[in-house]
């Protein structure tokens, strides 16, 4: 076993560890930010350089630090390795630095875009981001197009993390997008119009870190902080069938797949359970999701009344759950 410190945490990780795995073991604000890294996708990882953090001591073999700030998503823990990530002012310039080069060519059109309150580069500028932007030239500019007969791409919004392109050419039968052409006019496309058309083509929506991707079938219909999340199955000869309805009363607005706590799929889904099966008779109801309280979707969920004291009549009127109702 190796033993890493990561913001004065100390923990024993296995050889082949990356920092980024090791600060999820530890949790809390020791996990640095994501958005191209993917725990279920070989190959993921280095693009955005959002987990940039600082190794300043190396191993205790050689305690130099590294001399310059590291992907902590690539980079493998040594044993005595000493790492800062919030604990580094140098750590926290530069992912401002990194969020403000992100958001140079995105149009900053969150109150009309569908992934509003479920956005990653929405919490992660609204942690890191400056109020004002100094980029004066123009953004590059894309048509929006469909990519799918049930995909909708905003090529305007990506940030070329290449989540859909490895879920494609793993968990598809066959890729037929990429990115194409170099520097500022790369783009997610097909190359000859093609349609993304398989069974599983739907989950590139759910590792979308940002707006780029939407389900066309969902495309204003609601908001995500107006839905409730719920647990719901079904037996599926494609999929585990363990997905998460998008409810508000009796009536699903939306399928996804189930998403642990930093935003990744526990089950990859099939099409026919994330499109088809919008009827609640299609489902059977397990009860709510947990909600994490920075999400704003655990707007209205996650307090219930409680019967004032005769004591303290003006102190825990209400009570809150472990995370919603």
């Amino acid at each position: 076993m190796l033993k890493v410190t990561i913001d004065n945490h100390t923990i024993e990780v296995e050889e082949g560890t990356t920092i980024l795995q090791a600060a999820r073991m530890i949790g809390g604000d020791v996990v640095p930010p994501a958005l191209c890294w993917y725990s279920k996708l070989e190959g993921s990882g280095g693009k955005c350089r959002t987990c940039l953090v600082k190794v300043s001591q190396g191993s205790a073999k050689d305690p130099r630090p590294m001399p310059k700030l590291v992907p902590s998503c690539r980079t493998l823990v040594a044993d005595g390795m000493v790492v800062q990530n919030k604990t580094s002012p140098e750590v926290l310039e530069a992912r401002k630095a990194i969020v403000e080069f992100l958001l140079i060519n995105h149009p900053l059109d969150c109150p009309v875009c569908d992934q509003a309150g479920e956005c990653d580069l929405q919490d992660l500028s609204y942690d890191n981001g400056k109020d004002v932007s100094r980029f004066e030239e123009s953004k590059r500019e894309f048509d929006v197009i469909d990519i799918g007969s049930k995909i909708k791409l905003h090529m305007n919004r990506c940030i070329l993390c290449y989540r859909c392109v490895y879920t494609a050419n793993q968990y598809t039968d066959k890729r037929v997008h990429g990115v194409l052409y170099r520097g500022d006019v790369s783009e997610i496309s097909t190359f000859i119009s093609q349609d993304i058309d398989n069974d599983f083509s739907g989950n590139m929506i759910d590792v979308c870190p940002v707006g780029a991707l939407t389900d066309k079938t969902f495309r204003f219909k609601n908001r995500v902080w107006f839905l409730k999340p719920m647990n719901a199955h079904r037996n599926c000869s494609v999929c585990s069938g363990k997905v998460t309805a998008w409810m508000r009363g009796q009536e699903i607005y939306r399928i996804t797949g189930r998403k642990d706590k930093y935003g990744e799929l526990e089950d990859f889904i099939c099409n026919s359970c994330r499109f088809e099966k919008k009827n609640i008779s299609d489902w059977t109801i397990e009860g709510p999701r947990n909600i994490t309280r920075h999400s704003v979707i655990s707007q209205n969920h996650y307090e219930k009344f409680k019967k004032p004291s005769v004591i303290k009549p003006l102190e825990e009127r209400t009570e809150q759950m472990p995370d919603q109702l």
